[in-house]
């Protein structure tokens, strides 16, 4: 079972402007993104009990200025974002079809394609830090260059202390082919000491059969703690070498189920923070899930965030 040095907290990824519908033919402007939602919602849940910042790359903008004052009010360390004075947060627009969501994207020019492209500023950022979580998107998005570069800050964070959470989130539209992600995961699984997986994204990449094949491929790689989510059906969670599986509750009124994962990361790993087991760390996700989507949009009102005491 993975330990903390501190319960500090660096999110890693892209935010960007999120149109969510909140009626026919309008959208409410949020901000929204994997590891921000993550982020987000572990410092609502952890309210002041530990750091948590998130660690992107913005404009310098009216739209920028405004995520990074929300994200200072909300509680956030925004010292850890840095500013492109030539490219903008990217956007994407929610479609809801029922209960279920599809996006539109214009993040193409976004300004957190460069956020590892300094190495010293990542290395200032995880200064400290007791988890560092990152994604699929967070690697898609970047050069190969600064791919690397964010793997050797990673690498040294590590043995500074910190421990790594990564959820794979595969959107092979990001990738410029099937080929790459092959090639890019297992080099940052080398680097995971927690794995937060989606089981549809493991079969359609690794063809796994089912989810105790992809816990045994994620320990193979040398990932000790791993819970492998798959929708509505039960979790199962490696700890301590032993894999057991947990029931998903039924969720009743569901309105978006955009951002479940991201959800569940959350409760995860703020569980994990505050030393609770693996076990109850997969209860305390479900929650933060369940709770997620019954709302409109990838992040609950502040004060819906389920407190973990």
């Amino acid at each position: 079972m993975v330990h903390f040095t501190s319960s500090s907290t660096i999110s890693v990824g892209e935010a960007m402007v999120e149109l969510a519908p909140v009626g026919e033919g309008h959208y409410k402007r949020g901000f929204a993104g994997d590891t921000f939602n993550t982020a987000w919602h572990i410092a609502q849940a952890l309210q002041g009990r530990a750091r948590v910042g998130f660690a992107t790359r913005v404009g310098a903008d009216k739209i920028s200025d405004a995520f990074v004052d929300e994200l200072a009010a909300d509680g956030l360390d925004v010292s850890v974002i840095t500013r492109d004075l030539q490219r903008n947060m990217g956007l994407y627009l929610i479609e809801l079809d029922g209960v279920e969501r599809s996006f539109h994207y214009w993040r193409d020019t976004s300004a957190a394609r460069g956020l590892a492209a300094d190495g010293g500023a990542l290395a200032q950022a995880f200064a400290g830090a007791g988890l560092i979580h990152l994604s699929g998107i967070t690697l898609a998005i970047l050069p190969p260059a600064d791919r690397e570069t964010l793997f050797a800050a990673l690498t040294q964070a590590r043995a500074n202390g910190a421990r790594v959470s990564f959820d794979p989130n595969i959107r092979p539209r990001l990738w410029p082919s099937m080929d790459a992600v092959r090639q890019t995961i297992p080099q940052v699984l080398a680097l995971t000491d927690i794995a937060l997986p989606s089981f549809d994204d493991e079969v359609a990449v690794w063809g796994d059969t089912s989810p105790e094949a992809t816990i045994a491929r994620f320990a193979a790689a040398g990932v000790t703690e791993v819970a492998v989510k798959d929708g509505a059906g039960p979790v199962s969670v490696l700890a301590d070498g032993q894999i057991r599986t947990l029931p998903t509750p039924e969720v009743q009124g569901i309105r978006d189920t955009t951002g479940a994962g991201d959800g569940f990361n959350a409760g995860y790993l703020t569980a994990r923070l505050l030393g609770q087991t693996p076990e109850m760390a997969v209860i305390a996700g479900q929650r933060f899930s369940a709770e997620v989507i019954r709302h409109l949009g990838a992040r609950l009102p502040k004060t819906l965030v389920p407190y973990l005491p």
